[in-house]
């Protein structure tokens, strides 16, 4: 498992080693700027997210399969719970990626928005780490409860923040900020939703590991990951919507410059 793990860091982050050592340069124009090493990290959790994410999705319909052993089906959770760890990893951290790349793009913080912007990322890959490799403590459990509730603050946090800053002008020009930040608070409820129905799955889990494979357990395992997918395909839904919104950029009045000249351009 360990091993495995280091793997994962070791795909996920040395790519990142080698672009910042690529934004040292002689010139002024050498390696890359600020902006496209942060954007290029935003567009690496969205691929790291929901491609793991797709896998997760695979074995546990496999951890439901009553064809298969008992033995085949842990196995299946195992590596289930090993790749769901990527995905988590990579939504703890977006808001941060995802707040210090709208600063490039015309959204200004107040040193106090810095502060919340930078620490949430490491704050929550905190929790995440220690749910991952405490679970089962007492400090687990502790820390999966906290992180219960924190998903429920950072809810009420984004709507909040996007509705101070609509109404006050403040994403004029970037209107489709706020369209990916109400969808990551639909992701983050999805995901909430997710977790109430999801506890038949893992208690039958801990049945199988004991007891065995048994029509009831089987049972209520399938009618648990069935209540689990709707909530699935949401947030699937709004992370490709969210993906979109950040190409398209819709209310932009750069990108719309950069569209008026490419189309003046065609038609010369």
């Amino acid at each position: 498992m360990a091993r495995s793990l280091g793997w994962t860091f070791a795909i996920v982050f040395l790519p990142l080693g080698v672009l910042l050592a690529a934004t040292v340069g002689d010139g002024a124009n050498d390696g890359l700027t600020a902006y496209e090493l942060t954007l290029f990290i935003h567009q690496l959790l969205f691929v790291y997210w929901i491609g793991p994410d797709i896998g997760v999705y695979y074995l546990s319909n496999r951890l439901c399969d009553s064809n298969l052993t008992a033995a085949q089906r842990l196995a299946a959770g195992q590596v289930m719970a090993q790749v769901d760890l990527i995905p988590r990893i990579c939504l703890s951290v977006m808001l941060t990626v995802g707040g210090i790349l709208t600063e490039f793009v015309g959204v200004p913080h107040p040193p106090w928005q810095w502060a919340g912007i930078l620490l949430l990322g490491p704050v929550w890959l905190t929790m995440v780490l220690v749910i991952y490799f405490k679970r089962g403590t007492a400090l687990g459990d502790l820390v999966t409860r906290i992180d219960f509730y924190f998903r429920w603050a950072m809810i009420a946090g984004l709507l909040a923040s996007v509705t101070y800053s609509w109404t006050t002008g403040r994403l004029d020009d970037t209107p489709w900020v706020a369209g990916k930040l109400v969808l990551f608070a639909a992701i983050l409820l999805f995901g909430l939703l997710m977790r109430m129905q999801v506890g038949p799955l893992m208690d039958g889990i801990g049945k199988l590991a004991t007891e065995g494979a048994t029509p009831a357990t089987d049972q209520a395992m399938s009618r648990s990951l069935a209540r689990t997918k709707p909530f699935v395909w949401a947030m699937w839904a709004c992370l490709l919507m969210q993906g979109l919104l950040g190409v398209v950029q819709p209310g932009s009045p750069e990108l719309a410059d950069v569209q008026a000249a490419a189309a003046l351009s065609i038609s010369g």
